[in-house]
């Protein structure tokens, strides 16, 4: 992956390699968060993150948000400071209206 590509393109294409989402929603919130702890000029440092694969089912809330990060550690050593994690099995997307929170 090019240094060149936005962070969020480089989540996407990690997490589409990893899990092969059913949905995957990238959204840089870095700029509410200006001014707090792990805030660069420039941003691209705050993430939320809707995943909804798979891979998830039979998993539980922490095992999901591990491997996720697991499978960003590279980003997390790279600078980014923050991610908002709702991770779903296509059931409970379903469940839940799919896109929401």
């Amino acid at each position: 992956m090019s240094a060149m590509q936005s962070r969020a393109a480089r989540l996407e294409a990690v997490l589409t390699q990893a899990f092969s989402p059913v949905l995957l929603r990238v959204v840089d919130d870095s700029a509410r968060h200006a001014g707090h702890a792990g805030a660069q000029p420039g941003g691209e440092t705050h993430y939320n993150v809707l995943l909804v694969s798979e891979v998830f089912r039979g998993m539980g809330r922490v095992a999901r948000s591990r491997v996720v990060h697991d499978a960003l550690a590279a980003e997390f050593a790279g600078g980014m400071h923050a991610l908002s994690l709702v991770l779903r099995t296509p059931e409970e997307a379903a469940r839940s209206g799919g896109a929401s929170s």
